[in-house]
């Protein structure tokens, strides 16, 4: 579940950018976090797991007219390679349906890969339906 960020999910925040390769100096981590609160058009989401309620994940976004640049992901190492980077993606789809995600430099392959699991999927719903002659 995408939740908003709010001041009292400083810590865990910043915990989990830590985990992004040029984030881990204090000092630069802290500037990003005051960055994302220094503007209105810039976000911190959270993600919180259904299992276990536990916030495990973290997006930043900038967000403009028509589209919205995911500029950080970052998931907690015990929860990788869950699905869980496409199920936040998918999250802030639905909070935004006008906009199209877009990826910085670092963020852009993942968000290929997700598109083309998407459209996948699309494909696949596709063929069930044809075959079901519902189509």
């Amino acid at each position: 579940m995408l939740l908003d960020y709010k001041n009292d999910y400083e810590k865990i925040s910043m915990g989990l950018l830590s985990f992004v390769p040029d984030l881990k100096d204090v000092s630069r981590l802290q500037d990003e976090m005051d960055w994302y609160q220094s503007k209105e058009d810039r976000k911190l989401y959270l993600w919180k797991s259904e299992d276990t309620q536990d916030i495990i994940g973290v997006i930043g976004v900038e967000i403009g007219n028509d589209m919205i640049l995911l500029r950080h992901i970052s998931i907690n190492p015990s929860f990788r390679n869950e699905g869980i980077s496409y199920k936040m993606l998918e999250a802030l789809e639905r909070r935004f349906p006008q906009k199209k995600i877009m990826g910085t430099l670092e963020t852009s392959a993942l968000v290929a890969k997700w598109e083309q699991e998407k459209s996948k999927q699309n494909q696949q719903q596709i063929l069930v339906t044809d075959e079901k002659g519902e189509g």
